[in-house]
């Protein structure tokens, strides 16, 4: 190869490499390991760190739902077990009570509640129309009044006639979908069913910066209005769980021929 010819292709290698999409690494803030669970046992999850929602949501029961189509169960192995190291969150099509669907939420809610830091949740999703897994925190109480005036934080919700998106939301009073200006973004990944990821939040008092595998995608800052755009001041809680249908989940129907599906969760962690 000539001079002149080596010179083109080195400074065309240069160009190529400045314009490829750059993702940083995140340099976190919270570095201390303070909770965690680990899931090293076998059975049910452990009662000292999670509590269970159960039943059903909106219409039967409007305290809490999207109109979802399952029935979330307590201490029920087949919705919920630890087993080779993971935790598995596991949707079945039976019937159980007043619905065709079974699944389990659990929470941290009365067991351990935060204000700041880092939270992560490795974990790789389910797979087929109408499954609505999501990893997420909502307030321990409600002292800016009921949903969304006290904040809720998505750290990944994924609908499965979306198959390679992961979404990250937040819902204030003044920010959420009802009012169709929630705070939100998405990430493309086509490995989601077969993959673990890690996917967490940074929370400060000035920012919630949303990450997958330390690359950070969204960030919702504080503009210092109030609380009716930044309730996220007081103490929250971790939500996991596998939802069947509903108003965004069952946007496209729901595939009955997919079940059974199940979310795996290697390790929650929280850092402060």
């Amino acid at each position: 190869m000539n001079k002149c010819l080596k010179h083109i292709c080195s400074r065309l290698s240069f160009f190529i490499l400045l314009f490829l999409p750059f993702k940083s690494i995140a340099q976190f803030k919270y570095t201390q390991l303070v909770w965690a669970d680990e899931f090293n046992h076998n059975g049910l999850p452990d009662t000292s760190l999670w509590n269970y929602d159960v039943g059903v949501g909106c219409p039967q029961n409007c305290g809490w739902g999207n109109n979802e189509l399952q029935y979330y169960t307590q201490q029920r192995k087949e919705n919920a077990r630890v087993e080779n190291g993971q935790l598995i969150i596991e949707a079945h099509k039976e019937n159980f009570e007043s619905s065709a669907y079974t699944s389990a939420r659990i929470i941290t809610r009365g067991k351990k509640h935060w204000t700041y830091g880092r939270f992560e949740v490795k974990a790789k999703l389910p797979v087929g129309v109408g499954l609505w897994p999501a990893i997420w925190m909502l307030p321990a109480n409600s002292t800016y009044g009921n949903w969304p005036n006290s904040g809720e934080i998505d750290i990944m919700e994924f609908v499965g006639y979306v198959p390679d998106s992961i979404y990250a939301t937040i819902h204030t009073g003044a920010f959420n979908h009802m009012r169709g200006t929630q705070k939100g973004k998405n990430i493309l990944l086509k490995d989601l069913a077969n993959a673990f990821h890690i996917y967490g939040v940074e929370w400060t008092s000035d920012s919630i910066s949303f990450y997958v595998d330390s690359v950070k995608f969204h960030e919702f800052k504080n503009d210092k209005s109030g609380y009716a755009s930044w309730p996220f001041d007081k103490e929250f809680y971790f939500l996991l769980n596998v939802a069947v249908g509903g108003n965004w989940g069952g946007k496209k129907g729901v595939d009955n021929q997919v079940f059974p599906q199940r979310m795996e969760i290697d390790y929650v962690r929280v850092y402060q």
